[in-house]
């Protein structure tokens, strides 16, 4: 007997490493590799937080309906960009928060299900506690709001580098708590869950069906890879998630040391023959 493997349409595109493509192009591509649904990345130049007015976001939504694409989740720039809704600076945390109730705004207006949201970071040189109850004030308030527009949220841990609030699945389990919101849903990346020293087994426990979305990572056991890239199992862990009846959506999300961004078409060909044996036949390209 065979082992389960997850359905081809749980795999679902995205914009990661297509930055310096015009978006009219990339969504063209993801119809191309056979997807119909993506993870809609909010960098510029695609639908940035800073320029997303009315007429912008006409523009991708007509995009996207003239490809066939739906929209699972808009995943605005937040780690990298001047947003942090963990700020310790009162002005820049209110500005920071009023931008996702933006984003939430334009995930509903785009048809999305989920906007996708992390836990910020505070200053180093203060407690960090501090900082935990700040994002879970900012991640309550925007989840309220998301609510209102029918909108659910995703919540992704971050590696240490990138925060100082929340890095395991039980961070992850402990800030939700401290959030209380009922609208709120897990993403496993899988580099970040290695970084932690977490299992696939640990998402699935604590969260069970409130985990919605994996990001498909190879690394070393960092750096947000192609499969194949790094050293990580990811077939096995695929398995896992097959095993456990996993019914969420899966994507890739090549950054890598800026290379792939060069060649993102190459990158996710990779990806998608590399994936292609271990999901159940159906409509993906590879």
């Amino acid at each position: 007997m065979s082992s389960p493997r997850l359905a081809a349409c749980q795999l679902i595109g995205s914009n990661f490493a297509f930055q310096h493509y015009p978006f009219a192009e990339v969504a063209r591509l993801m119809r191309g590799f056979g997807l119909s649904r993506i993870e809609l990345w909010g960098v510029a130049p695609h639908l940035d937080l800073f320029h997303a007015d009315a007429a912008r976001v006409a523009e991708v939504k007509r995009v996207l309906a003239g490809e066939g694409l739906s929209v699972r989740c808009l995943t605005p720039e937040q780690v990298v960009y001047p947003v942090n809704i963990a700020s310790g600076d009162d002005a820049w945390r209110r500005a920071s928060i009023d931008r996702f109730r933006r984003a939430a705004d334009i995930a509903a207006e785009l048809g999305a299900s989920h906007l996708f949201l992390t836990p910020g970071r505070g200053y180093e040189s203060e407690p960090a506690e501090r900082a935990w109850q700040r994002s879970a004030e900012a991640l309550a308030e925007i989840a309220e709001h998301a609510a209102g527009q029918g909108l659910r949220c995703l919540l992704e841990p971050l590696q240490r580098l990138e925060s100082n609030i929340a890095q395991s699945a039980a961070d992850i389990a402990r800030l939700m708590g401290m959030v209380g919101a009922a609208n709120m849903d897990v993403v496993l990346d899988l580099v970040a869950m290695t970084c932690a020293g977490d299992r696939v087994g640990d998402y699935l426990r604590l969260f069970g069906e409130r985990l919605v979305h994996v990001h498909v990572v190879d690394g070393r056991p960092a750096g947000h890879l192609v499969w194949g890239d790094g050293e990580l199992p990811l077939a096995d862990w695929l398995g896992e998630l097959a095993a456990a009846g996993y019914a969420g959506t899966l994507t890739f999300e090549p950054f890598g040391d800026g290379s792939y961004a060069l060649d993102p078409v190459t990158a996710w060909t990779r990806n998608l023959r590399a994936i292609a044996p271990h999901l159940e036949p159906g409509e993906v390209a590879a």
